[in-house]
């Protein structure tokens, strides 16, 4: 039997900390420690390097993050500590531990004019401040670690935290209109399953360090996403439910931002599932009355 591998997990409690900590039973051959904010605040480099020096990690997921697009374009100065500036202490601490550093970025570091789903190796050009933030995080991590896996997402939803999923079942149950537009294209990712393929990516320990995209699979807008939700928790008939050509454009959106998953299949062996299929066993799990 192999050494158990210890993994700080950052952000805890937060969207993504919380469904790795329910995916966590899964992999009894890891070891985990979960830390909040309150527990390690990473844009404090002093801190970092105290917790660390008191335990002996092989791995650290990092979730922590500044999430808000819109509140970002006035506050760019969080946004870029917490995105960029915070990465940056906690890549040299990584390295300093020879600890192997799991990221998650965004799909906002493209600017969504491409029309088929984006490659790692396709040009970046965020247009807001959200993901030029992310994106320097990005750079942060490569000019600083070897041992790194970025993991680009997009749409992320789940049980947990806030997200579209439960403010459109939010908007249903206080009977609100839902004007929801056409004009955004993506893809619902799961954190569940997001969470997972973190896990099985340190259990398998390819060593294959860089780069990937991860989403669930096919392609939605969000008024598609709106009207399966609705769909699938049987309140379709009973929503007030309208298309607009407009979204909001305080912070600008990419228009188009799929993820190509190819890479991460290939190199890491990751398994994608359709966003319909991993919806429903979200909402089977939490969100279904019938």
């Amino acid at each position: 039997m192999g050494e158990i591998k210890k993994i700080l997990v950052t952000g805890a409690n937060g969207q993504l900390g919380r469904c790795i900590k329910d995916a966590a039973s899964e992999f009894p051959a890891l070891e985990f420690v979960f830390a909040s904010k309150e527990d390690l605040n990473i844009e404090n480099a002093d801190s970092i390097k105290d917790f660390f020096r008191n335990n002996n990690f092989s791995h650290c997921i990092n979730t922590a993050a500044y999430t808000n697009v819109e509140k970002a374009e006035s506050e760019k100065e969080k946004a870029f500590s917490i995105n960029a500036e915070a990465v940056k202490n906690l890549a040299v601490v990584c390295k300093e531990n020879d600890t192997v550093l799991l990221h998650i970025s965004t799909d906002y570091v493209f600017d969504g004019k491409k029309e088929s789903p984006y490659l790692e190796s396709d040009p970046t050009n965020p247009i807001n401040v959200y993901g030029s933030s992310k994106l320097k995080g990005e750079q942060c991590l490569q000019e600083i670690c070897d041992k790194i896996y970025i993991f680009r997402t997009s749409w992320l939803y789940s049980q947990y935290g806030h997200n579209f999923l439960k403010t459109i079942l939010k908007y249903v149950e206080e009977e609100k209109i839902l004007t929801i537009t056409t004009e955004q294209i993506g893809t619902p990712t799961n954190a569940n399953d997001l969470a997972r393929a973190l896990l099985e990516t340190i259990e398998n320990d390819p060593e294959e360090y860089g780069l990937y995209h991860f989403s669930n699979r096919e392609e939605t807008t969000w008024f598609g996403f709106a009207e399966e939700i609705l769909r699938q928790t049987g309140k379709l008939e009973v929503a007030s439910l309208a298309k607009t050509n407009h979204y909001r454009t305080f912070a600008a959106r990419p228009a188009y931002s799929v993820l190509d998953n190819a890479k991460a299949k290939n190199m890491l062996g990751l398994k994608n599932r359709d966003w319909r299929e991993s919806l429903e066993s979200v909402i089977n799990k939490t969100f279904n009355n019938s």
